[in-house]
């Protein structure tokens, strides 16, 4: 993964890594702030600015940036997640001049106007409404508050829809003045593009951006715990969780190799024996999220009404295992195999090349070269693997249901099933 990287005046990172053989550019600009950076009164406001920008800025209406875009066939989007918001962007090589102003113009002179803004309003209240009627996705939230509960790190993205109706154009600026700044950020392109050339484009455009971002953060503490919601539709769903680890942390390539054995795939653990071998399910997985002080180890399962009191002693016996048995070497290598496979495949991508260049920069403010994944997950042994279980699984749990549960195993139960 070849890059070269230049930092102006302001602190803004810009980095490229040319593909001269490729006809297009993917492109953007990565902010490092989220829901997990807002207070409880300014909970979705990370994600609102992401869809506010869309409606208009200084230079252009909302229709003419889908135009402009669209016009030369390229294609543009954003996001939002916990502790990084986005703005990206797909053109051919020709045509990169336009994304940068395009998207400069997002970070420098959006409007905000009132009208648009009282419209988009409520159009990320039906998307509110949306993710909590798709039970597969509320579940999440809910997991996520109650192990982080009282955190912001434990709120949506998206917010509530009082508080997202409480924006205005002032919270919107005041936000961004806070929040974003040239040395909280980085721009990024990939493909036929020349460094210098990037460098000019993106200078010409921000190098006049404010310098600093100031805002404090979270503790992010984990707490575990209950949460559960009955509703009236055929599935249960189930998300067991347990503390997990920072980006920092040195066992970070264990609990990514272990979660991998454990419910990454379809030779897994979890779907071996709770899919293949009992039909307790039709989908089950684990998983590891990292954040910039804490983590979430998690367990996700859909099934049955009947099936749910069956399922949790099964996982519980699969965490034991974990703990006090190793895994053999075949089984290790499998997983190192499919995480090493998984992240060369996904580089052959310019998309996901910008991603992991932007990403990597703003957590470690370096970028870790492939040599040393590569390298780092090959020394990863089984007593390591072993060690990441014991680790993630002492933790107090975290257990969340939602959907038909009446057959549910209680808190106390878990607890009890989980005592090794």
């Amino acid at each position: 993964m070849n890059f070269e990287e230049t930092t102006l005046d302001n602190g803004l990172k810009i980095m490229t890594s040319t593909r001269a053989h490729t006809e297009t550019v993917s492109l953007g600009l990565w902010i490092n702030t989220g829901s997990a950076y807002e207070d409880e009164a300014l909970n979705g406001v990370s994600h609102f600015i992401e869809h506010m920008v869309f409606k208009g800025t200084q230079k252009r209406t909302a229709l003419q940036i889908s135009e402009d875009i669209e016009n030369v066939g390229g294609q543009t989007n954003a996001y939002t997640s916990r502790e990084f918001t986005a703005f990206y962007a797909k053109m051919l090589k020709e045509d990169v001049q336009l994304a940068v102003d395009v998207i400069a113009d997002f970070v420098v002179a959006p409007t905000f106007d009132e009208t648009e803004m009282a419209k988009e309003k409520e159009v990320v209240v039906q998307e509110i409404k949306q993710s909590i009627d798709t039970p597969d996705e509320a579940i999440f939230d809910y997991f996520q508050d109650t192990a982080f509960s009282g955190d912001a790190l434990g709120k949506t993205i998206l917010g509530p829809a009082k508080t997202v109706r409480s924006f205005n154009k002032q919270i919107l600026q005041g936000y961004m003045k806070t929040h974003y700044g040239a040395n909280n950020m980085v721009a990024v392109a990939v493909g036929n593009i020349k460094h210098d050339d990037f460098v000019n484009m993106v200078k010409s455009r921000l190098m006049g951006f404010q310098n600093k971002a100031s805002f404090s953060t979270s503790p992010q503490i984990y707490q575990g715990g209950f949460f559960k919601q009955k509703r009236d539709i055929e599935q249960a769903h189930v998300l067991l969780g347990f503390k997990g680890i920072d980006y920092q942390n040195p066992a970070y390539y264990a609990v990514s190799i272990f979660s991998t054995l454990f419910g990454g795939g379809m030779s897994s653990r979890l779907f071996q024996e709770i899919r293949e071998k009992r039909g307790l399910v039709y989908t089950v997985y684990s998983f590891t999220n990292s954040h910039t002080k804490n983590g979430l180890f998690g367990i996700y399962a859909g099934t049955g009404a009947d099936e749910l009191e069956k399922l949790v002693p099964v996982v519980a016996d699969e965490i034991k295992k974990a703990m006090n048995e190793k895994v053999s070497v075949k089984e290790l290598e499998r997983a190192k195999a499919q995480l090493k496979a998984s992240i060369l495949m996904s580089l052959e991508s310019s998309s996901s090349t910008a991603e992991v260049l932007a990403r990597q920069y703003l957590i470690h403010h370096r970028i870790i070269p492939i040599f040393e994944i590569i390298e780092r997950l090959n020394a990863v042994t089984v007593d390591d693997i072993q060690k990441a279980a014991q680790m993630l699984f002492s933790s107090t749990p975290t257990y969340t249901l939602l959907g038909d549960i009446k057959k549910h195993i209680s808190y106390e139960n878990l607890e009890n099933y989980l005592k090794f």
